[in-house]
């Protein structure tokens, strides 16, 4: 049995000159398994996968990486084993899509950091993967919204992470990328890589994903399989009652439709 890649074990955090708290939340996170962070607005969704990626500390409970505590490894060990991409992602400096990508090798270089030509193949197959090999050579600053954060993700993918975890990835991605986006990361799963994604879309994280965690207002309501959380009982709690339960015509999974007065 494959050892769980994470593991965050009651965590608790707020934010300075606050009332808002991130309760009591425990997550395994296990390789090959496919999991969705959803909830409303405030919930702690990105909050959690920011202390879940060590970018911020919680003040109480604790997060293994590998078997390890990720507060003994450096940023160079985290990013050997866990590939994390925001929502926002700035830079002060126009780089060529193949440099961007070639950036995520950077934790795997030995010596004075040349690229070799296993660190090339890994970056041709990632833009091949996110379907951006074709503008391999243009600036950022000439793509889209959603060709930059395919670009992102090609980085991410170059760092051969064991776990991924992803802010939002497909907002700004029309519906073709949306659905190729969360198929990619469907079929990354297969091959025993983790994903976390925090997403506001219940359809597609209902299609895709094999296990969400349902929060709200920093707690957890609920952690199971997507069929036992998406279901209208559920979602009624978090959603009053604004959201109709259905079911999609070609593979009977839950689908999530406005309910209209």
């Amino acid at each position: 049995m494959n050892e769980t890649i994470m593991h965050l074990e009651n965590i608790n955090y707020h934010y300075a000159n606050s009332s808002w708290r991130l309760q009591d939340i425990s997550l395994r996170i296990d390789p090959g398994l496919f999991i969705g962070i959803i909830g409303p607005n405030g919930a702690g969704k990105s909050t959690l996968l920011r202390i879940a990626a060590g970018i911020i500390k919680p003040h109480s409970g604790h997060i293994s990486l590998a078997g390890r505590s990720i507060n003994h490894l450096s940023r160079r060990g985290i990013a050997r084993q866990l590939g994390y991409l925001p929502q926002n992602v700035t830079s002060i400096f126009d780089y060529r899509v193949e440099e961007i990508v070639a950036m995520g090798r950077f934790a795997h270089l030995k010596g004075i950091g040349f690229l070799q030509k296993h660190d090339i193949d890994i970056i041709d197959r990632c833009l091949d993967q996110t379907e951006t090999t074709s503008f391999r050579n243009r600036p950022l600053s000439q793509l889209s919204g959603g060709e930059k954060q395919r670009v992102l993700l090609a980085s991410v993918l170059a760092q051969e992470p064991k776990l991924l975890l992803l802010d939002e990835p497909t907002t700004g991605l029309d519906l073709h990328h949306q659905v190729a986006f969360f198929s990619l990361l469907a079929e990354l799963s297969r091959q025993n890589i983790a994903i976390v994604v925090v997403t506001h879309d219940l359809n597609l994280s209902a299609q895709f994903c094999d296990t969400l965690l349902l929060m709200a207002q920093g707690r957890q309501i609920i952690q199971d399989s997507t069929e036992h959380v998406i279901t209208q009982d559920i979602l009624s709690q978090v959603y009053s009652n604004h959201v109709y339960v259905s079911r999609h015509p070609t593979n009977n999974k839950p689908i999530v439709l406005p309910k209209l007065t």
